[in-house]
């Protein structure tokens, strides 16, 4: 599946039927699916039904989710609003809420008709929101784009921020590396493990915490393993440290390594932990 860019999606925005939802990690939950589900009926929804999340990850996680398992699934598109769905949350197929505060523990992997990215929705974006995006876009060049990390490490922030043709060139080389992963293993029996760089403690942490928002997360994440890690070199440990750093993400915390171990175990990504070996190459190591 293939994004597609556009400056206006106002041609997209008009609806037969719409439904607006107050969105947080906290109301992505099965009662708040099982109310779309009811609205959904009340409205005479069908196996014919077009359904379009338009939002950030919590409302595509949760569309997705929704679109899936309503009828034994119908079809669904996103057009995602933030820096984090348009790289990350929108494309390779999983839907899902929440449950006992473990994110995602409940849901599907199935594909959207399609992804519609308009970066000029980014400029409504507050600092904070857009980095947090750009730690997926770190994740997925260090894990298979070398070439992506080093146009990073040439800009800066404020650039990403303003330069619009740079900006959708980074989305689209961040979204490839999902893609081209996802493609060869929809359902995660191999190499898509590698796409939770960062998030096994990541998740750990917002768990733990309401103080970060989910790519704070995972950039704390991605640090710790590589501080902890004995395959990465040292000068690639510095360079993406530096990165992250410089677009202004968190790569540290205090809570406890101990007690993020403990509640990563019980996460669904708890079995396997991914540890880069060098900039563009990631492996996979089991928990014990």
């Amino acid at each position: 599946m293939k994004n597609h860019f556009t400056r206006n999606v106002k041609f997209l925005t008009k609806f037969d039927n719409e439904i607006r939802i107050r969105v947080s990690e906290r109301r992505k939950t099965l009662r708040t699916a099982e109310k779309l589900h009811r609205k959904l009926l009340k409205m005479g929804a069908d196996r014919n039904t077009l359904i379009v999340g338009i939002g950030g990850g919590v409302v595509t996680d949760l569309v997705g989710f929704v679109a899936s398992t309503y009828m034994r699934g119908v079809r669904f598109g996103f057009i995602p609003t933030t820096l984090l769905g348009q790289v990350d949350a929108a494309i390779g197929g999983k839907n899902g809420v929440n449950l006992g505060g473990y994110k995602n523990i409940v849901g599907t992997i199935t594909q959207p008709e399609f992804v519609h990215i308009d970066t000029g929705i980014l400029k409504n974006l507050s600092d904070r929101e857009f980095r947090s995006g750009l730690a997926e876009v770190v994740k997925s060049a260090v894990i298979g784009d070398p070439e992506l990390f080093d146009m990073l490490e040439q800009t800066s922030f404020e650039t990403l921020r303003s330069d619009d043709t740079l900006l959708r060139e980074v989305i689209e080389r961040a979204g490839a590396v999902k893609r081209k992963i996802v493609e060869g293993d929809p359902f995660e029996k191999g190499d898509r493990k590698l796409l939770n760089l960062g998030h096994t403690l990541g998740h750990a942490i917002e768990k733990s915490t309401r103080k970060y928002t989910h790519g704070e997360a995972v950039s704390i994440g991605m640090a710790l393993i590589m501080e902890h890690s004995e395959t990465l070199p040292d000068s690639d440990k510095t360079r993406i440290l530096n990165l992250l750093q410089r677009f202004g993400l968190p790569v540290a915390t205090r809570i406890p390594l101990r007690k993020l171990w403990h509640v990563a175990r019980k996460d669904k990504k708890g079995g396997t932990i991914v540890v880069p070996l060098g900039i563009g190459s990631c492996t996979c190591l089991t928990l014990h």
